[in-house]
């Protein structure tokens, strides 16, 4: 694996989209930026809109990437998720959602956990 952060958030980000898409959701966009924040990856999981932030972590000493979502954090995704809406006025008509996958490595193994409607705007 890389060793830079980035990279390893972008592996993470790789490993989420994957799983999520075997759980039947589609990707809508990847790293959405504005100048607010950034969402990971955007997905459909039938008609909601899901916004989902991806933590990576290689050790779970301090608990798992879940954890590190903390209120500025979510308060910066709502504020990302609201503009990708105004943006993409489709998406804007449909119900939206808030996820959090965490990624970490368990010895040479990776553990994916996907927690639907982490939180709420």
């Amino acid at each position: 694996m890389s060793t830079t952060g980035t990279e390893r958030g972008r592996w993470a980000e790789k490993l989420a989209l994957a799983h999520l898409r075997k759980k039947g959701l589609t990707l809508e966009a990847a790293n959405y930026r504005h100048r607010r924040g950034e969402i990971d990856l955007v997905m459909r999981d039938g008609g909601t809109v899901v916004f989902v932030e991806v933590r990576y972590r290689r050790r779970s000493n301090y608990g798992d990437g879940a954890e590190s979502v903390d209120a500025r954090k979510r308060a910066r995704i709502v504020a990302t998720a609201q503009r990708y809406l105004q943006a993409h006025p489709p998406a804007a008509a449909r119900p939206c959602r808030f996820d959090v996958v965490a990624v970490s490595a368990q010895g040479d193994e990776q553990a994916v956990r996907w927690i639907p409607n982490a939180f709420e705007s």
